[in-house]
């Protein structure tokens, strides 16, 4: 049952979002600059004009500031649907949008510099702790290296982290804290030479002795428990365990998707030794059969995640902090074996730089590496609380 609150917000939203709608155009252009954006190893600039002209940076932020306060399904849809296109540039649009939430939590004063320009400034975040962040009257001085900053080139605002002396945790844990710096106190190492992924220009990020205000700073408190400044949607304030993870994953399940595409239109036009249409072959139909399962039960096990989130479908208390993990790392799973599947049935010809399969191949399994797949971590995670093993979060 929906509460009636929630039941009035989706009345009163569009059928489709502005974001969804936008999406199938920036996969389009991804797509056609997928060869630039991979010999330069960061999105083409038409591929990013693309993404801020269809909202991705606006999803996420405050209405105060002329943002959509969206859902996350829709973001959910409309990564995907770019992940079709390509890998790099769905993860580069996922990831900004998801880091604009971030700027609810910052002081009103601070969202107002964060957005003074618009709600269309593109944002990247350096979750992992590093660097260091020393308190000075008035703001704190950041110095330091970042790595695996995608999108960090293109970014007006990047969230640097970096733990700080301070208060604890419930979890014994130190404080951390993220810090909104602009494009021009950014000096960007190129380190981003990769199998996969190349596209998301994930290089290194140099702060030298940056001052940032105490307004362009918040603690990661807060993102963990959903206290957002000035705002009440939903998108702000629900936990970050119901959330983490779900950036990542949804641009692996669109990758797989345009693999299962890619590969079926192949299979179309090509044929066998003897010149009989692989179409016709048995276990070329049900590899494909396979593979496209597979991808839609990883998209499945996504948008129930996302709908946790979006507060339409409600859990038991502490379930979706082990659940949604779990179900990440099983989609991921899922899609690394339809396009490995696929990948194999392309034969010798499928090993060449231009064709789809390898390159959806290679970003699949680039991103599946991402510690946070781990379900040997999330699995454990998950059947200790459904055991109620001792040092789980109980259940209730």
């Amino acid at each position: 049952m929906l509460s009636d609150s929630t039941a009035t917000i989706l009345a009163e939203r569009p059928s489709v979002a502005a974001v969804v709608d936008a999406a199938p155009r920036v996969a389009q252009i991804a797509a056609r600059c997928s060869d630039e954006t991979e010999a330069a190893r960061r999105l083409a600039p038409e591929v990013v004009e693309a993404v801020r002209e269809a909202g991705f940076a606006r999803h996420f932020v405050p209405a105060a500031f002329g943002g959509t306060e969206g859902r996350f399904v829709d973001m959910t849809s409309a990564v995907a649907l770019v992940g079709e296109g390509c890998a790099s540039a769905a993860w580069a649009a996922s990831l900004s949008a998801h880091a604009a939430r971030y700027g609810a939590y910052l002081p009103v004063e601070g969202q107002a510099v964060l957005w003074g320009d618009g709600p269309d400034a593109l944002m990247a975040g350096a979750l992992m702790p590093a660097g260091k962040a020393e308190p000075v009257s008035g703001g704190w001085r950041l110095s330091g290296e970042w790595k695996y900053i995608s999108g960090v080139r293109f970014a007006d605002w990047v969230f640097a982290c970096s733990a700080v002396p301070g208060k604890v945790g419930p979890d014994g844990r130190g404080e951390v804290r993220f810090f909104a710096v602009p494009q021009a106190d950014i000096v960007v190492k190129d380190t981003w030479s990769t199998l996969g992924m190349r596209g998301t220009g994930s290089d290194t990020m140099v702060l030298d002795d940056v001052f940032v205000p105490d307004c362009l700073t918040l603690s990661r408190f807060d993102i963990n428990a959903g206290r957002a400044t000035a705002s009440e949607a939903r998108c702000h304030t629900v936990p970050v365990n119901e959330v983490n993870g779900l950036p990542l994953v949804v641009p692996v399940v669109g990758a797989a998707r345009g693999a299962v595409r890619a590969a079926a239109e192949q299979n179309m036009r090509r044929a066998d030794r003897r010149g009989a249409p692989l179409r016709e072959k048995p276990p070329v139909q049900i590899d494909l059969a396979r593979s496209a399962a597979e991808v839609d039960a990883a998209e499945l096990l996504v948008q129930r995640a996302a709908r946790v989130a979006d507060g339409v479908e409600v859990t038991k208390e502490g379930e979706a902090a082990v659940r949604g993990p779990r179900d990440f790392a099983m989609a991921v799973e899922l899609s690394v074996s339809a396009v490995e599947r696929l990948f194999r049935g392309t034969g010798t010809s499928g090993h060449f730089e231009g064709d789809p399969v390898q390159r959806f191949w290679r970003d699949v399994n680039t991103a599946a590496s991402h510690v946070i797949f781990s379900f040997e971590t999330t699995g454990t995670a998950y059947g200790a609380w459904v055991l109620g093993a001792e040092g789980a979060e109980p259940r209730r």
